[in-house]
């Protein structure tokens, strides 16, 4: 209706189909009062050949060219039915020099514009030579059509078929697929309305099969008698070959927008690092070897994967009090989402907070290798004014240390074959804690040293890898995945308790000038 009230708009298709039979009346009503034109509801739409074509008549590229719709003919068609449009588009092409002009009102029983409201425009339009209509049983549309052949209102050959004859084969009344179609009456059956309409002067074939022919041959008439002059052939613009037609073919290649070379979801089932994820799951393979094929893009051995699947468990949580934790119990208790309180609570990890991994790797793996004494490599960090990473606690002393990092150690010690960098992560805190008894390896630095003599002592990386393994942040990324399932707890936790918004407390704060 908005569409219909715009000045500048004077036909509206409307392709909709289940349009309320009320709705559709209101719409005529408006349009024939105000001298505009509804094709519809239910229809594909329209096409005028060579020019401009609405909805999704026609069909593809493909087709419109094998039906010569890229220019126009000299026949006008006009039907109920969008699907049998397509076809007798092409049948026309067959038989004559293609039409001017197609259009599909569609099955509803309240058309907005009906088949003799089409013949009569074609009828005016010098293009259009011969017309062809194609109804179906139901509604008496096709006598409107057989009213304007009797009142002589069309002066140009007019070729019918309704289609529907096969109704009076069934024993009770069939609604077939159009809500129109359907048959009241006799004066509605596919057979009387053919009748009709060949009494009236239309040329009306004995059968659907036969419509063909009879197309053929009132065209070649026209043709004969001088009534349509040669339809000047073009040549239609050539199509681009559709692109996945193209590179199936072989013929091009089209560059990649991303690449990933970890996994493949192409096949029967997704494949890790080319391990069928089915493999993984009949070899019991847990979290650690599906990092190892994710991150490392290989199958490490059990006791690699096993250290990978401890470090997530022990780095999971530590409790409410630590920033990460207390962002993401601040944010959930605001009524935020999961994703929001997860994401504010990975947001602070970084230098201070679980972050320090990678530098811990970093600074232990360069001093290491250059050969430096624990006492050279403090002191040339403490010049350079950069803490060490790995080393030190706010909580953990030489007289309480962090259980975690003792149990990491154990297990290193039981199955690593080299503990080459731990041992000289050890020997650093020995020195830093003559300095102060704070200054204690912490996890970060526990993790950094052993990942290290777990990617050397496994002999399964080159020392290029292993450097651009702790340079990308691979370390980090594995504080980043256990605290996740912490901070996903604590998110859970504040909304199963249903806790309310926080505010810190006064006394908690030191307000000063």
């Amino acid at each position: 209706m908005s569409a219909l009230k715009q000045p500048t708009v004077r036909v509206v298709a409307i392709i909709a189909e289940g349009v309320p039979e009320s709705d559709a009346k209101q719409l005529i009503s408006y349009a024939r009062a105000n001298n505009k034109v509804i094709i519809g509801p239910a229809t594909v739409g329209g096409v005028q050949a060579g020019a401009f074509k609405i909805g999704d008549t026609a069909g593809t590229i493909d087709n419109i060219i094998q039906c010569k719709l890229y220019r126009p003919g000299s026949v006008g068609f006009v039907s109920k039915s969008g699907g049998m449009s397509n076809e007798l588009y092409n049948t026309i092409a067959r038989v004559t020099d293609g039409i001017y002009e197609g259009i599909a009102i569609g099955g509803d029983v309240f058309p907005g514009s009906t088949l003799s409201d089409h013949i009569l425009r074609f009828n005016n339009i010098p293009q259009v030579k011969m017309m062809v209509v194609l109804g179906e049983l139901g509604g008496s549309d096709e006598y409107s059509l057989v009213e304007a052949l009797k009142q002589g209102k069309v002066q140009k050959p007019v070729v019918a078929w309704v289609s529907g004859t096969c109704a009076r084969l069934f024993k009770s009344e069939v609604q077939f697929g159009h809500a129109g179609a359907k048959s009241g009456g006799e004066l509605e059956s596919a057979q009387a309305k053919n009748q009709a309409l060949r009494d009236a002067g239309a040329v009306v074939p004995t059968s659907f099969e036969a419509l063909e022919s009879v197309i053929k041959e009132t065209f070649e008439k026209l043709v004969e008698e001088g009534n349509i002059p040669p339809v000047p052939e073009v040549t239609p613009p050539p199509i681009p070959e559709d692109l996945k037609t193209a590179i199936k073919s072989g013929k091009v290649r089209a560059p990649t927008h991303i690449i990933s070379t970890i996994s493949d979801d192409r096949g029967e089932e997704p494949c890790y690092a080319g391990v069928p994820m089915s493999t993984i799951i009949e070899r019991g393979y847990g979290v650690g070897d599906v990092i190892s094929l994710l991150w490392f893009k290989r199958s490490l051995p059990r006791y690699c994967t096993q250290f990978i699947e401890i470090c997530i468990m022990l780095c999971a949580d530590h409790g409410p009090c630590v920033s990460g934790a207390h962002n993401s119990i601040v944010t959930a208790r605001a009524g935020k989402d999961l994703v929001s309180s997860l994401v504010s609570g990975l947001l602070t990890i970084g230098p201070r907070f679980g972050g320090a991994i990678d530098d811990a790797a970093r600074y232990f793996k360069d001093a290491y290798d250059r050969g430096l004494t624990p006492y050279e490599f403090v002191e040339g960090m403490k010049k350079k004014g950069i803490r060490v990473p790995g080393i030190g606690h706010r909580i953990k002393s030489r007289d309480n240390r962090d259980k975690r990092v003792q149990l990491l150690q154990k297990y290193a010690h039981t199955h690593f074959p080299s503990v080459k960098y731990m041992e000289y992560a050890v020997q650093v805190e020995t020195y830093t804690l003559s300095k102060a008894n704070n200054l204690v390896m912490n996890v970060d630095g526990a993790i950094g040293s052993l990942f290290l003599d777990l990617l050397s002592g496994s002999g399964m990386f080159s020392k290029q890898e292993i450097d651009e393994i702790v340079e990308i942040g691979y370390l980090n990324g594995l504080f980043v995945l256990a605290r996740s399932i912490g901070l996903i707890g604590h998110t859970f936790d504040q909304k199963r308790l249903k806790q309310p918004l926080y505010r810190h407390p006064w006394e908690d704060v030191l307000y000063t000038k």
